[in-house]
């Protein structure tokens, strides 16, 4: 079993939770995700090397458009 645990710091909570809440939708079933005041804290298991990379690539993608979404809107993150 391969496992990776990803934690992400944002500068305030309000912007952690904005993307841990854009995040949902996204990790039904596959990833864990827990938000710890301004962190996200992002876990993942899978039988593979490949389906780990392919896991995180799409989480790193799904972040990336939120954190996007939020500068759009002239949010610090």
């Amino acid at each position: 079993m391969i496992k990776a645990e990803i934690r992400i710091d944002y500068l305030d909570e309000r912007t952690a939770r904005a993307v841990f809440d854009a995040l949902g939708p996204d990790n039904g079933g596959y990833v864990e995700s827990v938000l710890e005041g301004a962190s996200i804290v992002l876990r993942a298991e899978s039988e593979t090397a490949g389906t780990m990379k392919n896991t995180a690539d799409d989480l790193m993608a799904c972040i990336k458009a939120a954190e996007d979404s939020i500068e759009a809107t002239g949010q610090p993150n």
